[in-house]
């Protein structure tokens, strides 16, 4: 018995789901819309690029004799003029290496006196018949090699001398040590190549950034384009640039060709500095005081229900002037709808051939309430928001960007409630149901 008043309570709780389910599809399936709003402003388009932070010119300072470095009078982030010393090499060889060569210049003096005095007396003995000829050659002869060995210990004087200058390290430009590779006790040894010991960026009040840009996008990038950039440090604050140069080398990196454009960069305030990691928008386009509408609602499709609504409005519409009510098409081939517009998920439509590839759609409700369309052309965009024109589109407008129906969540109340072995807190009568018989 108790079995059988189970049973009828479970069948009772199953039927109120069910009226319940039919009653919610009925009174749940309002469309509700959200909208986005025309307005007038500014749409840029940009070209987006990551870049490295560099001073305009920097110097690399090295050595060109080999020694031990006795001093280092300066550290990173000196200002430096241009002279100063920077560094000294300890200059005891190269000082010996100069004595040394005063003493072959003397030798050499000393020699090309004597070889004078022989050519001299060479000549007078031969002038009296005294000697042949060649002994006045001979005499003439060591002369000559005696002069060249004379100029050849000059020029070593000088440069055992140009070689001790060299120890004294000497900045070649006013500027900001920026980089210092040796220490005090340090051997550098000049070879083929310098090596480097300081770098000094020469004016930081003026900086560069070095940006790689894709090739699909180098062709919209000219010289004295306007650029805005961020840096971490400062990701809030938008800083200005100017193109500078358009680079023709270019760097291949896994198949994907860039080229580098320079950036001319105002740092009179000195916050930016050299290596920061800077985000860069080219502004290849911009259009003023132009109305706009946000990309979503462009990108919006209407459901069955709407199409079917807006055709059924035009068709009790029989003006003369009426204009023509646009063919309902996909903007694209294999555009997807966007989410929460009501189109089933992967639905296309076929694209309209008599509509050009510039006009979009754009759906709203008329001063009556009643949902109507517009068609408008589309301009400038810079993903978030379109340059919009057509005779019909004006400032304020509500256009739709997404629609729903109350139909989802009345379904799913129904198919919940429609089965009585599932715990429900919600719909559980009064007492907590049946209990246990």
């Amino acid at each position: 018995m108790k079995s059988k008043k189970l049973w009828i309570a479970l069948a009772a709780v199953a039927t109120a789901g069910v009226l319940y389910g039919l009653v919610g599809r009925q009174t749940g399936s309002e469309t509700s819309y959200r909208f986005v709003v025309v307005e007038r402003g500014t749409v840029e388009q940009v070209v987006t690029s990551t870049g490295t932070m560099q001073a305009t010119r920097t110097v690399e300072v090295g050595t060109q004799v080999s020694g031990l470095l006795s001093e280092i009078h300066v550290d990173f982030n000196d200002r430096v003029k241009k002279g100063e010393l920077l560094a000294q090499i300890d200059p005891t060889l190269l000082q010996q290496a100069v004595r040394s060569s005063e003493a072959n210049l003397a030798r050499s003096t000393a020699e090309v006196a004597q070889a004078r005095r022989t050519l001299a007396r060479a000549t007078e003995l031969f002038e009296t018949k005294v000697v042949a000829v060649t002994e006045v050659e001979s005499a003439q002869y060591q002369a000559d090699v005696a002069e060249a060995s004379f100029k050849q210990a000059q020029v070593s004087v000088e440069q055992a001398r140009r070689n001790l200058e060299y120890t004294r390290i000497l900045a070649p430009v006013d500027g900001v040590v920026i980089q210092r590779a040796v220490d005090v006790g340090q051997t550098v040894a000049a070879s083929m190549s310098a090596p480097v010991l300081f770098l000094i960026a020469e004016d930081l009040s003026e900086m560069e950034i070095l940006a790689s840009v894709d090739e699909s996008d180098i062709g919209l990038i000219q010289p004295g384009q306007e650029v805005r950039f961020t840096v971490q440090a400062y990701p809030e604050e938008p800083f200005r640039g100017e193109v500078r140069q358009v680079r023709l080398q270019s760097k291949v990196v896994e198949n994907v060709v860039t080229y580098a454009v320079a950036i001319g960069v105002d740092n009179a305030t000195g916050r930016l500095l050299p290596g920061m990691t800077a985000t860069v928008d080219f502004i290849v386009a911009r259009a003023e005081d132009a109305l706009k509408v946000a990309t979503s609602a462009l990108r919006f499709q209407p459901t069955d229900a709407m199409r079917a609504e807006v055709a059924a409005t035009a068709s009790r519409t029989r003006l003369s002037d009426a204009p023509e009510v646009p063919r309902f098409a996909s903007l694209g081939a294999g555009s997807e709808p966007a989410a929460g517009t009501g189109q089933p998920a992967g639905s296309r439509q076929a694209p309209s051939s008599g509509q050009p590839a510039a006009m979009a759609q754009l759906f709203y409700l008329d001063e009556a309430g009643k949902l109507a369309v517009a068609l408008v052309e589309k301009g400038l965009s810079d993903r978030q928001s379109t340059v919009i024109s057509g005779p019909g589109v004006r400032e304020g407008m509500r256009i739709i960007a997404a629609a729903t129906t109350g139909t989802a969540g009345a379904d799913a109340a129904a198919a919940t409630a429609s089965n009585p072995f599932q715990s429900q807190n919600g719909n559980r009568p009064p007492g907590g149901g049946p209990g246990p018989m």
